[in-house]
């Protein structure tokens, strides 16, 4: 296990222990960023998206970008594949994120096939399949939430779901600052317009030393890949290629009111990880995961350490 020391700025004690607010008698911190494993096998060579696998702990389900199989793939804490499963009637026209819930009582995870590199497409899809018990057998879907944008197409590759206020959470990624709304979890019988709930205060834009370093890629160190709530629905994290940042909202509060106060996110800074665009919640809230869309890269992980008080 593998890790940095250089990884400077650490989110603040609180948002640790909101993850953890079943352990009062502790006080709770991320870990430094933490090398769990090394992803070399070639079926998840394109990781867009992860998500917590409810029916095999510690491990995780992942999906692959457009141009790959329709598939979901199981990989271990370590970022080991461990096998896949077919999700038959669920096409990949630009998978982009994958976030599991429960709801109602039954396990799912939700596919958002959100990408839209060149702004064309006019109408999106969140795929809900239910969430695998075993390998070898297809997932089956449960239901298709069909959206569109309310003024005009955009790209996004981060989703997450709040089961108990029954919506789904999208941020856009080419935008500046970026944006956050919200869609109906269940479908209507038409698509439904995402609602804009508001921007997301303090991601921090390259600087011009960046985009001298690397005039090509630079400008897009910012841009949100993916996105996760929290076990607990109160902390979205939300990941670009240079750190994770911190959504929090009261208990029992809205999205909107927390975006309209304008206070700058909590973060964590990442050590270089060639195309960050994959990151899921432990299913215990304990840990993050982050993936990359190349081979080999590694699997990487804070952890909450938590530590007895004084």
């Amino acid at each position: 296990m593998t890790r940095f020391p250089h990884a400077r700025r650490l989110a603040a004690t609180l948002l640790s222990a909101l993850l953890l607010a079943a352990v009062p008698a502790q006080a709770a911190r991320w870990s430094e960023p933490e090398i769990s494993g090394l992803v070399t096998h070639r079926a998840i060579g394109e990781i867009s998206g992860l998500a917590a696998a409810t029916h095999f702990p510690g491990h995780y389900w992942a999906i692959n970008d457009s141009g790959s199989p329709a598939q979901l793939h199981l990989v271990d804490g370590k970022g080991g594949y461990r096998g896949s499963v077919d999700t038959p009637g669920v096409p990949n026209r630009d998978w982009e994120d994958l976030a599991s819930f429960r709801f109602e009582g039954a396990d799912y995870l939700l596919v958002a096939d959100i990408g839209d590199n060149g702004g064309l497409r006019r109408e999106l899809q969140l795929y809900v399949l239910e969430q695998p018990r075993k390998l070898g057998k297809p997932a089956r879907l449960a239901w298709t939430t069909r959206f569109t944008w309310p003024d005009g197409a955009r790209d996004s590759e981060a989703a997450a779901v709040d089961p108990v206020a029954g919506e789904v959470l999208l941020v856009s990624k080419k935008r500046v600052p970026a944006e956050l709304f919200r869609v109906p979890l269940r479908p209507g019988p038409d698509p439904v317009v995402a609602e804009r709930l508001g921007t997301l205060p303090g991601i921090e834009q390259p600087n011009a030393q960046t985009l001298m370093d690397n005039p090509v890629y630079g400008r897009y160190r910012a841009q949100v890949t993916a996105a996760d709530l929290s076990p607990n629905g109160r902390v979205l994290a939300v990941l670009n290629y240079q750190s994770v940042h911190f959504l929090v909202r009261p208990r029992g509060g809205d999205w909107r009111e927390v975006l309209d106060r304008g206070e700058k996110m909590s973060h964590l800074l990442m050590p270089w990880l060639p195309q960050a665009e994959a990151l899921a919640f432990g299913a215990d809230g304990a840990e993050i995961v982050i993936g990359s869309e190349q081979l080999p890269s590694p699997f990487l992980r804070y952890r909450i350490i938590r530590e007895p008080s004084r």
